[in-house]
């Protein structure tokens, strides 16, 4: 992931209810989750979710796809690692982690 692309998932993260969307497609895995099953959910109009939607679909964390007359919305689970990949690319000083117990998963 190049640092522009980096930015650009970050700063489409960086609100509270596109992060609660993204969460939300996160947890409901390669299923996805309709517009209305988002609103409902999460309790956002869904002139606002659109909004959100499309800017996620932007960054490429969010896919869209037709199913019958139904939109479902997936998390990109590709780019969200690696956004993850990014962004702790160079901790224990650029050498290779060492798996430990810790809520870090590094032994950094």
């Amino acid at each position: 992931m190049e640092i522009n692309e980096a930015v650009k998932a970050m700063a489409a993260l960086a609100q509270a209810s596109r992060l609660e969307i993204f969460r939300a497609l996160v947890v409901a895995g390669s299923e996805g989750m309709t517009p209305s099953a988002l609103s409902e959910t999460l309790g956002v109009a869904a002139n606002t979710l659109s909004f959100h939607l499309k800017e996620l679909s932007h960054a490429g964390l969010v896919a869209q796809e037709r199913a019958g007359r139904n939109l479902i919305y997936r998390a990109q689970f590709d780019r969200m690692n690696a956004l993850i990949s990014y962004l702790t690319e160079n901790c224990c000083q650029g050498q290779p982690c060492m798996p430990a117990s810790g809520p870090t998963g590094c032994a950094c």
